[in-house]
């Protein structure tokens, strides 16, 4: 690559995708600079456009519902559901209107959503159904990877993923070679030929230096996925008397724990105490997305969803990632069961 100077797409680039789509079950896969950048042109590519309406969740990053209002389109948010922090799909079927175009659930924290009734909700209005995967890679839904599951999904390589590169980078994967094609060109300017661009497109190109970093990544990405898993049933195992609710993982669905998220009352003062032992635990996400000021300016102070809001104030990430041996884990625990006496 650097012999060659060949720094922008090319074979580094189409080696990552297709490998990529293998690990995401899915037919293709198209490399693009961030997670935020896979979402907007997703959504394009499906052809939202100002004034549709696109319904999600609050409990997520802002990229999510942002990638929707840089289109000019409207983020429709519901409420969750209290064990995955996942969007409720009971709750989407109501927020349908003559301008909703697509569903885009959040796999959050590495737990699948609950795709099938939402893609039955899909099927029956007509709707395009986009997953956010950013933290999900690897993840199953009832045996599928999450990624090739919806019409299109969205994946993030930011470095502190469980597949991270060492600078930004994201990608589109699906099944719909039409779909993908549109994204192909949209994140290299509408391109057509070297000089020829039939529609505004964006430079959203993926380095093709992060491509062949996570090339060279991917093939140790199961071991590092069942780490974590390990590291999650070890805490469990460990928490149980500890004054915290532990993860929920659904039926038929392989969590990733991109994050291992706990939940008590009391998450201040028990973040304090982990703080003052050296722990680095942290809130994802402390402030629901409809609650962020740029949204209360775009009218959503009157939005209301209990259920992420009390989700929000408790919620504790505790330390999470493949290299974490035994005896931090035991330390990590300790500390939380004596922070709940």
């Amino acid at each position: 690559m650097v012999d060659g100077a060949g720094f922008i797409l090319g074979e580094e680039v189409s080696h990552f995708e297709q490998a990529l789509a293998v690990t995401a079950g899915a037919k293709d896969a198209v490399g693009v600079s961030s997670g935020t950048g896979a979402l907007l042109l997703a959504l394009l590519a499906v052809g939202v456009s100002p004034g549709d309406e696109v319904i999600t969740t609050a409990h997520t990053f802002i990229a999510t519902a942002e990638a929707v209002s840089r289109i000019g389109a409207r983020p429709v948010f519901v409420d969750i559901d209290p064990r995955t922090y996942n969007i409720d799909p009971n709750k989407v079927e109501s927020a349908i209107t003559a301008r909703t175009k697509v569903i885009l659930p959040v796999h959050l924290y590495g737990q699948p959503a609950d795709l099938r009734p939402l893609q039955d909700i899909a099927n029956r209005h007509g709707l395009v159904l986009i997953e956010d995967a950013a933290q999900a890679i690897a993840a199953e839904y009832d045996g599928r990877r999450c990624g090739g599951i919806g019409d299109l999904a969205c994946f993030s390589f930011y470095p502190s993923k469980n597949l991270g590169a060492y600078g930004d980078a994201g990608a589109v994967t699906g099944n719909d070679e039409t779909l993908l094609a549109k994204v192909r060109k949209l994140r290299d300017h509408g391109r057509i030929s070297k000089y020829e661009h039939d529609e505004l497109g964006f430079g959203q190109r993926i380095d093709a230096l992060q491509a062949a970093i996570l090339a060279a990544k991917l093939p140790h990405l199961e071991a590092w996925t069942e780490a974590r898993r390990s590291h999650a049933r070890l805490y469990n195992e460990l928490l149980p008397d500890a004054g915290v609710e532990t993860p929920f993982e659904s039926k038929d669905v392989r969590h990733v724990y991109h994050l291992y998220v706990v939940r008590t009352p009391r998450r201040d003062h028990l973040l304090a105490q982990l703080k003052a032992k050296g722990i680095d635990a942290g809130i994802h996400y402390p402030i629901p997305v409809h609650r962020q000021p740029v949204y209360l300016k775009l009218g959503y102070g009157d939005v209301s969803l209990p259920v992420t809001e009390k989700a929000a104030a408790e919620i504790l990430s505790l330390p999470m990632y493949p290299e974490l041996r035994r005896e931090q884990i035991e330390y990590v625990a300790q500390a939380v069961r004596d922070a709940a006496h």
